[in-house]
């Protein structure tokens, strides 16, 4: 199989530990307010940030993600989001695998993409 910088091909856990899921993140800062409306760079910022703030609580970090699932609205130029998300997963050695799907809409209009990741953290 081929190797992306970007995305891993297969990931595998084993031993002890916790699976850390988190749900559909959008640009929904901690004030409730939509950042970043009609920019997927901006929005996919903020949906790092929340993700990041996400695996924190749990006490992980991007480096613990092993998968996440990316919805994108139609039009949208996805390689926007992906330099934007670069800051949080272009460190990581072995990169999660990575989903992504056009998607003709979100619960909301003025959300451009929604992530949702799961995350393994050994004892």
């Amino acid at each position: 199989m081929m190797k992306s910088p970007a995305f891993s091909q297969v990931v595998t856990t084993s031993g002890n530990g916790k699976t850390i899921y988190i749900g559909g993140q959008n640009s929904v800062n901690e004030k409730g307010e939509i950042i970043g409306k009609g920019d997927i760079a901006a929005q996919t910022e903020q949906v790092m940030l929340n993700i990041e703030k996400a695996l924190a609580a749990a006490g992980a970090t991007f480096k613990d993600v092993i998968k996440m699932n990316i919805y994108i609205t139609q039009g949208q130029d996805v390689r926007k989001g992906f330099e934007a998300s670069q800051k949080y997963l272009g460190s990581n050695e072995n990169p999660p695998i990575i989903t992504a799907l056009f998607v003709a809409g979100m619960g909301n209009p003025d959300f451009l993409l929604e992530v949702e990741a799961i995350a393994f953290v050994g004892e």
